[in-house]
């Protein structure tokens, strides 16, 4: 498997259900140095997946060095946002929630 899909991986450990309960949403990464990955989140689950999904409702680009230090901390996601090393296409508002859905 990959860093990135490693970096990945590593998110479902961190998962919340009781943030996702009620969710029907998909989660597309796709990282510009390394494979895609997706994340479905429903009804208190997540399920991980490499490639790219047609039905996401928010889509984060960015490299495979700030997707590993977002979610290990080391990296601000709005801090990457506002400094162009992360960009979200589709509904921003779900992006914000994925603090929620895999705490620190």
């Amino acid at each position: 498997m990959s860093n990135v899909g490693e970096t990945i991986k590593s998110m479902q450990s961190k998962f919340n259900p009781s943030a996702a309960a009620g969710l029907d949403l998909i989660y597309q990464f796709d990282i510009t140095d390394g494979d895609n990955y997706y994340l479905v989140v429903k009804d208190g689950t997540c399920d991980i997946q490499q490639g790219n999904s047609d039905a996401a409702n928010v889509t984060l680009i960015m490299d495979s060095a700030t997707l590993k230090g977002i979610t290990t901390g080391e990296t601000d996601g709005m801090q990457a946002f506002m400094g162009g090393k992360l960009r979200a296409e589709g509904d921003m508002m779900l992006a914000l929630k994925l603090s929620e859905l895999f705490p620190g």
